[in-house]
């Protein structure tokens, strides 16, 4: 009972103990067969101790879950891990022991939980796996290939910096009746997209024979650097991928604060024709944050201003001169072509005038005009604390019904006026022929 890995860096034969550890022997098997190794990567190298596999994907991979067993691919990923059954008789004594790597279960803190990766010692007398990884097999045939694997550059986390991948498996011996459900491949299946992006250096990029582990990981950087570009330029952040920053700007830092634009450009105008120079400042104070940005007319002259003025005396500081490594200027020309673009064409919905003229809002001269629309909720009205809303006027204008009964009130309350201005002016008289009675008696 016995499986081939074909690696990137060669073969590997693998004995199973299929008596020690059945459970495990049957997984690895089966998930051989369905070729779910196949393009796994070797994601952790530990030198003079051992390296791990079984992830398709590699657990830097932000879709990686991890890996399945057998039973998880057929039934579910509530069967995903399995009980690892550890014999405590088996040690990882001799270099080549393969053993599945295993977690605590989150139920019993005693049972351990295995998947699909496993790992090959690369030492002898690795006691450290003992009772923590479940041996199933060893390794027969490959240990030159297992010394390539040791040898290989690897970053601070143990991930090799060129690519080290199964290729392929390949079973010599399977002794177990195949699961309900389990198809086998009629040949090797190609490389998913999520399994390609996970590549750093490919396994088969031709390097040069002096290449050391400084070379690989400035290669690696680079890779990086690119994909990182690449995603920048798909979220629209820059103009393309390979945008490079002008070579006609310096970079010009540890200014002294008293030191202004012009004296700037006076010092190093004696260089060439200088199109612009800024020292940038505080937006909210104003005050110089002690680099700027000189733009020349030509490459020549900002070369030679880089090379003559590195560590001059400017107000009593010592400069450094760099190239600008800024592309906002490049990402604000691009973004304006592009809008202006689209205004000419119309842009995506109606072009960007009429996405302006579908507003439901108004501008601050209009806000409280009761014409028009404006949202719900807006910021203006809450900074614009000065500004108070006219206060609603009522309406002139009654009903019918209104106005007769306002008209009978108001007669009510003349004829009222009336008698009582007619009874004032009759008691006056009254008054008055008593008045002329007394003083004729």
């Amino acid at each position: 009972m016995s499986c081939l890995l074909e690696t990137s860096l060669g073969d590997i034969v693998i004995d199973l103990l299929i008596d020690s550890a059945p459970k495990a022997c049957e997984n690895f098997l089966k998930l051989c067969k369905v070729k779910y190794y196949n393009f796994a990567p070797v994601h952790s190298v530990q030198k003079g101790f051992s390296f791990q596999t079984g992830d398709p994907l590699g657990p830097d991979s932000p879709e990686s879950d991890g890996g399945s067993s057998i039973w998880g691919l057929l039934k579910g990923p509530t069967r995903r891990t399995f009980p690892a059954q550890i014999d405590p008789k088996l040690k990882h004594v001799q270099k080549g022991t393969v053993s599945m790597a295993t977690v605590p279960s989150d139920r019993d803190p005693d049972e351990r939980l295995a998947g699909s990766q496993f790992l090959i010692t690369l030492g002898d007398d690795i006691d450290y796996l003992d009772g923590k990884a479940l041996i199933f097999g060893k390794v027969v045939e490959g240990f030159d290939t297992l010394e390539k694997i040791n040898e290989a550059f690897t970053d601070t986390k143990g991930r090799p910096l060129k690519d080290i991948r199964i290729k392929h498996t390949t079973i010599l011996d399977d002794p177990y009746d195949d699961p309900e459900g389990l198809v086998e491949p009629d040949r090797s299946p190609a490389p998913t997209k999520a399994q390609l992006a996970t590549v750093m250096i490919a396994d088969d990029e031709e390097l040069d024979e002096d290449t050391n582990e400084e070379a690989l990981e400035k290669l690696r950087r680079e890779r990086e650097a690119r994909a990182q570009a690449l995603t920048l330029e798909m979220v629209g952040d820059l103009p393309f991928a390979e945008v490079k920053p002008p070579e006609n700007i310096l970079f010009v830092c540890k200014l002294n604060p008293v030191t202004h634009d012009e004296d700037l450009e006076l010092i190093f105008s004696r260089f060439g024709k200088i199109l612009s120079c800024e020292v940038i400042r505080d937006k909210r104070t104003g005050d110089s944050l002690q680099y700027a940005f000189i733009e020349f007319e030509n490459q020549k002259d900002c070369e030679q201003a880089y090379f003559k003025m590195q560590g001059v005396l400017i107000d009593d500081h010592r400069i450094h001169v760099d190239f600008s490594q800024s592309v906002s200027k490049l990402s604000d020309t691009w973004r304006d072509a592009t809008n202006s673009k689209r205004k000419r064409q119309g842009g995506g919905f109606g072009g960007i005038d009429s996405l302006q003229r579908k507003r439901h809002y108004r501008g601050e001269e209009d806000r409280y005009d009761d014409r028009g629309y404006r949202m719900v909720f807006d910021k203006a009205d809450v900074k614009r604390t000065d500004q108070v809303p006219k206060p609603r006027q009522r309406s002139r204008s009654r009903s019918p019904k209104y106005e007769r009964r306002r008209d009978r009130s108001r007669d009510r309350d003349r004829g009222d006026y009336r008698r009582r201005r007619d009874d004032d002016h009759a008691s006056s008289r009254r008054d008055d022929r008593r008045y002329d009675r007394r003083r004729h008696d």
